[in-house]
């Protein structure tokens, strides 16, 4: 794994991330294994993957006390450990809803260290702006945590460009984390752009398009009905039909190139700055090797210029 600076003035960590989500949370959770996904976390160190994303948002609670139990001892030092805050568990049928109130931040930071069995965070990040709190109030409560020693970078999640410069105006922005894929590319024009004129990591979740892109997913059936991706209506079975023609045209440059799907859409997302760190996240080990291959993909011209034709997916992000 090649390692790159995160960000103009951070720590350098391993271009390829892994995200934890989908260990506790959201995709196939009937079928969770804490002791293979321990295992996955520590194989991702082995293999240079050091930024692990999780979010205390994820289970609830569960996914940080998984990832805490996998960097306990001699291995927390290897990785760089991020977190979210921002989100608590919501009424039946939601996801969740927002509290960005300094009160919150305050007490979730050390529920969030203890579960992950640390004394400090590498990063903590902001999940989603309340609206119903100032932008200046909730960052200013982040910036409290670094202040205090228990955290050394702070981040965002799902923002645009003037509350990146609203945070900004309060404590610097070490990194930003939003979709990106090559079926999600509104990033592209206006925050991923900012955040590397100003030297800010940029951290695209889902850069495979939630395992779509992978080829792996050719109907809605497949998926378990606990998972959340049967809501989503780009997995409708219309839409999906649709999409597959976007795969089929990932799947045809990764046999001419001698790679996989999955390793073509995360070379793509690497290519798109200096600074952009994907996050794919699985609790597989074979697909994590595949996921971490990716860093020693090179991309041509004419590659990345065919990638970037590919049509618009069939279908919005949520409904």
């Amino acid at each position: 794994m090649r390692n790159a600076p995160f960000g103009s003035s951070g720590p350098e960590v391993g271009v390829i991330g892994l995200g934890c989500m989908g260990m506790t949370f959201a995709y196939d959770v009937r079928n969770r294994d804490d002791e293979k996904s321990i295992g996955v976390i520590r194989q991702a160190l082995d293999l240079g993957v050091t930024l692990i994303d999780t979010a205390d948002i994820y289970g609830p609670f569960t996914n940080e006390e998984v990832v805490g139990a996998a960097l306990e001892g001699p291995y927390r030092e290897r990785a760089f450990l991020a977190t979210k805050v921002g989100m608590v568990p919501g009424s039946v049928g939601s996801d969740g809803e927002r509290d960005g109130s300094p009160e919150h931040v305050r007490r979730s930071i050390d529920d969030s260290l203890r579960r992950l069995r640390t004394d400090h965070l590498d990063l903590y990040q902001l999940h989603r702006v309340d609206p119903a709190v100032p932008i200046e109030e909730t960052w200013g409560a982040l910036a409290e945590t670094v202040q205090a020693g228990k955290v050394r970078l702070i981040g965002l999640s799902e923002v645009g460009v003037e509350e990146i410069r609203r945070a900004q105006a309060v404590h610097p922005v070490a990194s930003v984390q939003s979709e990106l894929s090559l079926w999600t590319r509104d990033a592209l024009a206006e925050v991923l752009p900012y955040t590397e004129e100003q030297g800010i990591a940029f951290l695209p979740y889902a850069p495979l398009g939630r395992g779509f892109l992978t080829g792996g997913i050719t109907s809605l059936e497949e998926l378990p009905e606990d998972d959340f991706r049967r809501r989503l209506p780009r997995f409708q079975q219309d839409a999906l039909q649709a999409n597959l023609e976007l795969v089929g045209r990932v799947r045809a440059i990764a046999e001419r190139i001698g790679a996989t799907p999955a390793q073509v859409a995360l070379a793509w997302t690497l290519a798109q700055g200096r600074y952009v760190f994907p996050i794919p996240g699985t609790k597989t080990p074979r697909y994590l090797l595949d996921n971490a291959g990716a860093a020693g993909i090179e991309l041509s011209a004419a590659d990345l210029a065919e990638l970037d034709a590919l049509p618009a997916a069939e279908g919005g992000r949520y409904y």
